[in-house]
């Protein structure tokens, strides 16, 4: 990007760093195949920009970092790809496991984890046991997550709740449905990153991005850096946010 992200970070105003940040990380399969390789080798780099957009979300004093790491969708791709996103995560964790007690990176995951393999589920629940004292920034990834099944769950819970006369009808509130996502206790992101030129939000989120200011980088996933999460911030730090209202009335 030319402006080194040491030099950028020094520019961004730190009263006004986004609390929450969703990223769709997208563009590992296109970076593959430019290089003549196949889609698992773009998943494989794409650890690098993972764990930058960790230490400059840390860095920046973001509170959570909801990273879109593995969509219901996902499941129709081919078994050998599936089978070895699942292996690549498990190796993951396991050789981040160090870095984030070290930074104190409070591990948590959404989505329906159940449908994981055993090995990956057993993994990534004992490190989240491992990380769950941490104070540091936490990290949501989403897997075998899509926002149409979460908001489907949530209306599930609810619904048996009203049948167990613990919840009436007339009580539901958009506060009740916020309650029972699984990001319930988590303040919706203000900012959604999305890489590699595409410009949709994929099933991601679909309740929480409701106000969220949406980023669309050309960068393909792996070649993410901090410079780049850094020009995201600087983007958002440019805009008035007004939730329904006239520039007027949230002008102080």
């Amino acid at each position: 990007m030319g402006i080194p992200a040491a030099e950028m970070k020094e520019t961004i105003d730190r009263n006004n760093i986004p609390k929450h940040i969703a990223i769709i990380m997208d563009g590992n399969g296109r970076w593959a195949k430019q290089k003549g390789a196949m889609r698992i080798f773009g998943h494989r780099n794409a650890i690098q920009a993972v764990r930058e957009a960790i230490e400059g979300s840390g860095e920046l004093g973001v509170n959570y970092l909801t990273l879109f790491s593995f969509s219901t969708e996902n499941w129709s791709r081919p078994k050998e790809e599936v089978e070895a996103l699942m292996d690549l995560l498990v190796q993951t964790i396991v050789a981040e496991t160090g870095l984030m007690m070290k930074n104190k990176v409070r591990l948590n995951a959404i989505g329906d984890l159940e449908s994981l393999p055993k090995s990956t589920y057993d993994k990534l629940v004992e490190v989240m046991k491992q990380t769950s004292a941490n104070t540091g920034l936490t990290v949501n990834l989403a897997l075998s997550y899509s926002g149409q099944w979460e908001l489907t769950k949530a209306a599930q819970r609810i619904a048996q709740k009203v049948s167990e006369g613990k919840l009436s009808p007339g009580e539901i509130t958009q506060q009740t449905l916020a309650d029972h996502l699984d990001t319930a206790g988590i303040p919706d992101p203000e900012l959604m990153i999305r890489t590699s030129g595409e410009y949709r939000i994929s099933n991601f989120l679909l309740w929480q991005l409701a106000y969220s200011e949406l980023y669309f980088s050309d960068v393909l996933w792996p070649d993410f850096r901090k410079e780049h999460l850094f020009a995201a911030i600087e983007d958002y730090q440019k805009r008035e946010r007004r939730f329904g209202k006239t520039g007027e009335q949230v002008k102080p």
